[in-house]
């Protein structure tokens, strides 16, 4: 049965610190490919810097192409909103049964799991791999010896979508952060200008 790993985020524009924790996570853990989950956008919020949900799975087609334990995934555009992660793990576990499906997150989503709808549940019938953020991040007990949390030591990442945005908007360079396939695109469609 082949390992998963579940990405999710909005990926406004996905960068190359995305890229890092995905493979490294690819490469250092037991998990054969990871899946970049793109969540969708809201219907019920107005957020007019975020992207079309096509335009952000293309830019994660374009960024995770060249690497072959990488994939996009648009799982969630399908899925009632608003998305809750234990529905959709439900709804990929059914479609993929010879599959199994863990969780990859920031210590700082670590510390509000308990807030998720059906967390139990989740992490129940689900490993989560947990990377770590800058700063002490206070953990609550149950969750720190838990069998099914996977710390991994990956590299600490200080690159933000929402920095790259406003970069752009404010004409900078960003170029470095993004892979040239991301930025071409960015730049040719002229998004967050």
């Amino acid at each position: 049965m082949s390992k998963i790993g579940l990405y999710f985020g909005t990926f406004n524009p996905i960068h190359v610190g995305h890229l890092i924790i995905a493979n490294y996570m690819a490469e250092h853990s037991d998990l054969d490919e990871i899946w970049m989950v793109i969540t969708p956008h809201n219907p019920f919020k107005k957020k007019s810097t975020l992207l079309d949900n096509h335009h952000r799975f293309e830019l994660v087609y374009r960024a995770t192409e060249k690497y072959q334990k990488l994939k996009p995934s648009d799982i969630e555009f399908k899925l009632p909103q608003p998305n809750y992660t234990v529905h959709t793990l439900a709804h990929i576990t059914e479609k993929f049964p010879e599959k199994s499906f863990s969780l990859i997150m920031g210590e700082d989503n670590l510390r509000s799991i308990h807030k998720w709808k059906n967390y139990d549940t989740i992490l129940e019938h689900h490993h989560i791999y947990v990377y770590p953020r800058i700063g002490e991040i206070k953990i609550k007990e149950q969750f720190k010896n838990h069998p099914n949390i996977h710390k991994i030591d990956a590299p600490i990442i200080q690159i933000s979508s929402t920095y790259i945005r406003n970069a752009i908007k404010n004409s900078k360079n960003v170029q470095p952060m993004l892979t040239y396939e991301v930025w071409e695109y960015i730049d040719e469609m002229n998004f967050y200008k």
